[in-house]
């Protein structure tokens, strides 16, 4: 696997949570450049490093509401 993608959602008590897609990872954060941190320890703690994604993208999912 060359890399690793992570559902990023806006926390609904503030922050950000992040959910790697086909794997059992999640963290969250603070803020995004904690989020980054969170989400490379995670990433390495999940994976040994032969087998570790060297590339991590991370997909901003915004949900926004209309009246009409």
């Amino acid at each position: 696997m060359s890399e690793i993608i992570f559902l990023v959602e806006e926390a609904p008590e503030g922050g950000y949570t992040a959910k790697a897609v086909g794997e059992s990872i999640f963290t969250d954060a603070d803020t995004l450049e904690e989020l980054h941190e969170n989400v490379r320890d995670a990433v390495c703690c999940h994976f040994e490093e032969a087998v570790r994604p060297r590339l991590v993208r991370l997909h901003f999912v915004r949900e926004e509401v209309i009246a009409v």
